[in-house]
C-alpha cells in the first residue's frame, strides 16, 4: 500500500453517486470515490470520473451532472450504480428518480443531492475532473448523523462494471 493509499484509507470519506444525461437522452450514473468542494466564492464542486467508465462518455456530452450522497441503508442503490454498467443495463429503470436541471436524473434514494452545470473538465490522469457550478440542491430528510453516510470502506469490495 502506498503512502497516499494509507492516507486516503484513513480518511474514509463519503462516496458520491453521479448521474448524467446527454443531449440525445442517454442517461448514466456511477459511484465516485473522488469528489470535493473546490471553491467557496464562487461555490464549486469537482467530481472525478474514470475514463474507462460508461458514465464518463455520457458526462462528456452533458451540460449538467447530479451529485448524490446516500445513506448506508441504500446499499442496493450503491451496488446497482457501483457494480453494473450502463453499457449493459438501464440502471434508471430500477430506481425512482426525477429529472433535474438540464434533465439530469435526481435519485429519490439520496439523502442529499445537488445538480451542477459543467463549467470545465481537466485531465487528472486516469480520471477527468468535472468542475460543477451548483444550480439546484435538495435533501430529504436532511442528514443528521454523518456516520450514517455511505463511505469508501463500504464500497471497496464492489466488483465494478468497468475497471477504474
Amino acid at each position: 500500500m502506498s503512502g497516499l493509499d494509507a492516507f486516503t484509507e484513513a480518511l474514509d470519506l463519503p462516496v458520491h453517486l453521479v448521474t448524467a444525461v446527454a443531449a440525445d437522452g442517454e442517461r448514466a450514473g456511477c459511484v465516485v470515490g473522488f469528489a470535493s468542494q473546490s471553491s467557496i466564492h464562487p461555490a464549486r464542486f469537482t467530481v472525478w470520473l474514470s475514463r474507462k467508465n460508461h458514465t464518463y462518455g455520457v458526462a462528456c456530452r452533458s451540460s449538467h451532472l447530479a451529485v448524490h450522497v446516500l445513506r448506508r441503508t441504500r446499499m442496493e442503490t450503491a451496488r446497482l450504480f457501483g457494480e453494473e454498467t450502463g453499457d449493459e443495463i438501464d440502471k434508471f429503470a430500477r430506481v425512482d428518480w426525477t429529472p433535474g436541471p438540464g434533465g439530469v436524473p435526481v435519485l429519490s434514494d439520496a439523502c442529499a443531492w445537488f445538480v451542477g452545470r459543467v463549467e470545465t473538465r481537466w485531465d487528472g490522469g486516469d480520471h477527468v475532473g468535472f468542475l460543477l457550478a451548483p444550480v439546484a440542491e435538495g435533501s430529504a430528510p436532511p442528514v443528521a448523523d454523518r456516520t450514517d453516510l455511505l463511505r469508501l470502506s463500504d464500497v471497496t469490495h464492489f466488483s465494478p462494471g468497468h475497471p477504474a
